[in-house]
């Protein structure tokens, strides 16, 4: 039997809506969601956020509209804050949705940040989705779509750390067994998120200049690394005879067949295969 949750009826926000989406995606009960403000339903439910007028974990009860409640959450942070010290989420992943999403919904509901309307955050997605709403049933069925659209997050996000978590081991050993073999690119068997464990592992002053591995199109391509995280400069560039040509333009001027792309700002070259890759690097002495 399925457990009954309760948030309000009619216009939404970004708060209510991602604290259903951490519930429905995190409880490991089966919920239910009624959006009401009948005061039985209410005081019956066994969950109850942003409505109710009582913040009380132990209860389940999350609201911060009420004088006495003096803290700095919505009822997003109050859900995942409950979540985590219920078990249901991991600490990595409690502080990475605090920080990246859910602390910026507690500022926004609370007053304490104005979103920049030409920016599509989520709490600005939100309000779109709720725009123009002219009766209850119209209000109820945005809030699902709101509310999918933040799980689809959620999930989204959850496989990235994952992912990025995995990738952390295999970018540090790359760069170990780089400086050993004493070339400068990191070679991947598949594309993996490098850049945020490379920079945080010395990158600056690593001697790598590029990062090499198979696109999903079964293509290979070279990455020219940034001198730091956030530049759009390169350690070093493709060649400027290469800037902009792609496919037969760009074979005939490396010499090597399988040439497809390089990006006009030389930080990208994209090749049929491995082999083309490697010759057209060490042809024009870009790698040893």
């Amino acid at each position: 039997m399925s457990l009954i949750a309760v948030t309000h009826s009619g216009k939404f926000h970004a708060d209510d809506v991602f604290a259903w989406a951490l519930i429905k995606h995190f409880y490991t009960e089966p919920v239910e969601l009624i959006r009401t403000r009948d005061v039985n339903t209410i005081e019956s439910a066994d969950i109850v956020f942003d409505v109710g007028g009582v913040y009380a974990p132990q209860t389940r009860r999350f609201d911060h509209h009420q004088k006495s409640y003096t803290g700095h959450l919505s009822s997003a942070g109050m859900v995942l804050q409950w979540l985590k010290d219920e078990g249901k989420i991991q600490e990595n992943l409690f502080a990475h949705l605090k920080s990246n999403i859910v602390d910026y919904i507690d500022d926004v509901d609370n007053g304490r940040v104005f979103p920049d309307k030409a920016v599509p955050c989520f709490p600005n997605i939100v309000d779109v989705i709720g725009n123009g709403l002219q009766s209850l049933d119209a209000f109820e069925q945005a809030f699902f779509r709101a509310a999918n659209v933040a799980e689809d997050y959620i999930q989204s996000f959850q496989r990235a750390l994952l992912i990025i978590e995995e990738s952390k081991r295999i970018v540090v050993q790359e760069m170990k067994r780089a400086r050993e073999e004493k070339r400068n690119y990191l070679l991947f068997s598949k594309y993996t998120p490098w850049k945020e464990t490379y920079f945080a592992n010395g990158g600056e002053t690593d001697p790598s200049q590029f990062v090499i591995f198979p696109n999903l199109q079964g293509r290979w391509q070279a990455v020219a690394i940034p001198p730091k995280e956030h530049s759009f400069d390169q350690k070093k560039s493709f060649p400027l005879e290469w800037a902009g040509k792609r496919d037969e333009e760009l074979s005939r001027v490396i010499g090597i067949d399988g040439a497809i792309f390089c990006h006009k700002n030389r930080f990208i070259s994209v090749f049929s295969n491995q082999d083309s890759l490697f010759q057209s690097l060490q042809t024009w002495n870009l790698i040893p």
